[in-house]
């Protein structure tokens, strides 16, 4: 197994609180699910900073930000019954990875983390 990409990004969970104050943000940010999830959730500031900040993670380990066709509502993160995030491959995700870094076969590995005031996230893509 061969590790082809690492990303991390961290975020400010201010500046996450200030946006979702925004309905507008919220829909362009995060899916149907990710929202309706959220609604579980005490604190919902760190809830949607840490899925940006994987979001963001992700997409640095994949070399290609938010561009050729992939927005952040492409990109979901989920929780395990145990608490363990994961993302969620769906067919958008898989074709973008194999066009772009010629994969079929691979893993996607996210850390997420949050304080008071950041949250920070971090993404391995691996070749199986």
């Amino acid at each position: 197994m061969k590790i082809l990409g690492i990303g991390v990004d961290i975020i400010y969970n201010k500046r996450i609180n200030n946006l979702i104050k925004k309905k507008s943000f919220i829909n362009r940010t995060f899916s149907f699910n990710e929202v309706i999830n959220s609604k579980k959730i005490l604190n919902k500031t760190n809830y949607f900073a840490k899925r940006f900040a994987a979001k963001e993670s992700l997409v640095k380990a994949i070399g290609s930000g938010f561009r050729d066709g992939i927005n952040f509502k492409d990109i979901e993160i989920y929780n395990n019954r145990l608490g363990k995030p994961y993302y969620l491959i769906n067919k958008k995700i898989k074709n973008f990875l194999k066009k772009k870094m010629n994969l079929s076969n691979f893993e996607l590995f996210l850390s997420i983390s949050d304080e008071k005031e950041y949250s920070i996230a971090f993404t391995i893509i691996q070749k199986k």
